[in-house]
């Protein structure tokens, strides 16, 4: 009986899509963010992938990245974040033009939401999305974010800049960003 989920498909499916449609219902915030903060966390689990897709999650999460609410970005990129992990779900958030909605996190005040973005970023680097996922912006954000005093942000920054970008897109960064502060650029440092 290790490793057997003790619940069917359909089980899943119809508590997910119980989820949902107390987000849709709801006119609280509060309960909508604590939906939101269930459906990422059932994101990490890939026995909720299927489940997650027929009921188009990704979609919910990429738009909760335009929402004012703070809170409902950190857990639609949480949520992306994890289900970029999967290789359909990426292919899914690729193909509905998430990578520049993943990018504006990157500008928030809040580690957590600027972590999951660049992790995310991390899982949805292809060989065809590198191009925009390692943009010069987002390389020089990185470099940026590599200098700061948050050893999360300047590690997850640093490991990017070194896994995902060539050498030439770092030095040409370097050279565009020469007598800028490190803080310009339109995208801020988050508050330590």
């Amino acid at each position: 009986m290790a490793g057997k989920s003790r619940y069917s498909a359909s089980d899943r499916l119809e508590y997910l899509q119980g989820l949902v449609t107390e987000f849709q219902d709801t006119d609280s915030e509060e309960a909508k963010e604590q939906v939101l903060a269930n459906l990422a966390n059932f994101a990490y689990d890939p026995s909720n992938m299927e489940a997650l897709r027929l009921l188009q999650i990704t979609e919910l999460f990429l738009d909760m990245l335009t929402e004012e609410n703070e809170n409902f970005v950190e857990f639609g990129i949480g949520g992306l974040c994890n289900l970029s992990m999967e290789r359909e779900s990426r292919d899914q958030i690729l193909q509905s033009g998430g990578v520049p909605l993943v990018i504006s996190c990157l500008s928030s005040n809040r580690d957590e939401t600027v972590l999951s973005a660049i992790t995310t970023l991390m899982n949805l680097t292809t060989a065809a999305s590198r191009a925009e996922t390692t943009d010069g912006a987002v390389v020089q954000c990185m470099l940026r974010f590599s200098f700061t005093q948050n050893p999360r942000l300047r590690n997850l920054a640093s490991v990017f800049l070194q896994d995902y970008c060539t050498q030439q897109q770092v030095d040409r960064a370097r050279e565009e960003m020469q007598g800028q502060s490190q803080s310009a650029v339109g995208i801020p440092l988050p508050k330590d």
